[in-house]
């Protein structure tokens, strides 16, 4: 994990745009799901080169900030993070390809000694732990509240946000009551449930593909556009070497990521990633998730969205 600090601190503190550079800054968030980018690494799949891969332990709100401010070129995240951040008129970039076909399953969790908060009925009102406004820990406790029918005039007061920006402080956010609970995904959580370090509350699963991938508007629009071609074929190749060596999957996550080989071994049972990347379904990527964030009260407006808009086809 020193490893990921230090990517992130060399991020935050130099801009690595491919503007000065022929090599692509790829934002992925350290999770089993980058398992793909790296076997295409490994695998020599790149064949423009192997792209910098820069790891955000905070999730997609923090990929779209650093998208908009050129740190990073391209941006492998959560599908509602970025169609929500679309949706409230971002331009700067758009959505390039489809990455994890399969829904996320997202866990509630709240502190270890937290027998106020016992099921989803414990949440209304409640301090809601989220990594970043417009991350997919933001965007999913609405969909959580549309689910289960709850209205209000405002979509604040049906929860109270704490910004703790990545999953460790949101661990000790739930045991220290700054937050009742938090949604993170599933397999992640769960090291923690294991150790007794948070307490499973319940799940919710994302009604729309779960990851998507995302790219600078003026990278798409530039002659570097063949470098961003060289990504998606390469990473074809990374996800099928994934499908037919689930042996080397679970080596790799349970090697270098937190998670244990068991739980790896149960992951890999409950994801399907695309076949090709490079292909979206607009209604199922972005028409879906607009409607269901609209009714969600995440996006405003939507009837008067252009959503052909949020899409580039390479």
């Amino acid at each position: 994990m020193s490893s990921i600090r230090t990517a992130t601190k060399r991020l935050l503190s130099t801009s690595t745009s491919t503007s000065s550079s022929s090599k692509l800054t790829v934002g992925y968030v350290p999770e089993h799901f980058s398992t793909p980018l790296f076997f295409a690494q490994q695998n020599g799949s790149y064949s423009l080169g192997s792209p910098e891969f820069v790891p955000f332990v905070s999730g997609t709100g923090h990929m779209i900030e650093s998208l908009k401010n050129k740190e990073i070129d391209v941006a492998v995240g959560l599908t509602e993070g970025f169609v929500a951040g679309l949706g409230k008129g971002a331009d700067f970039y758009k959505i390039i390809g489809t990455y994890v076909q399969s829904p996320l399953c997202w866990a509630i969790s709240t502190g270890i000694n937290r027998a106020d908060v016992s099921s989803i009925d414990s949440l209304k009102g409640g301090n809601i732990g989220i990594s970043r406004i417009g991350s997919g820990s933001y965007v999913m406790p609405f969909v959580l509240a549309k689910q289960q029918g709850w209205t209000t005039t405002t979509t604040k007061s049906l929860f109270n946000f704490k910004i703790l920006n990545n999953f460790k402080n949101l661990r000790d956010g739930v045991n220290s009551k700054i937050a009742d609970a938090f949604l993170w995904e599933f397999f992640t959580s769960k090291r923690y449930y294991d150790s007794q370090e948070i307490k499973y509350v319940d799940r919710i699963y994302t009604p729309w593909p779960s990851w998507t991938i995302t790219a600078r508007t003026d990278i798409i629009e530039s002659s570097l556009v063949d470098q961003l071609k060289s990504f998606l074929s390469g990473l074809n190749d990374g996800i099928t070497f994934f499908n037919q060596n689930p042996e080397n999957a679970i080596k790799h996550i349970s090697t270098n990521l937190d998670y244990t080989a068991q739980d790896a071994s149960e992951w890999i049972k409950t994801v399907e990633f695309a076949k090709d990347v490079g292909k979206i379904d607009k209604h199922v990527i972005v028409d879906n998730t607009v409607e269901i964030l609209a009714q969600a009260g995440v996006i405003t407006d939507a009837k008067s969205l252009d959503t052909s808009n949020f899409i580039a086809r390479l």
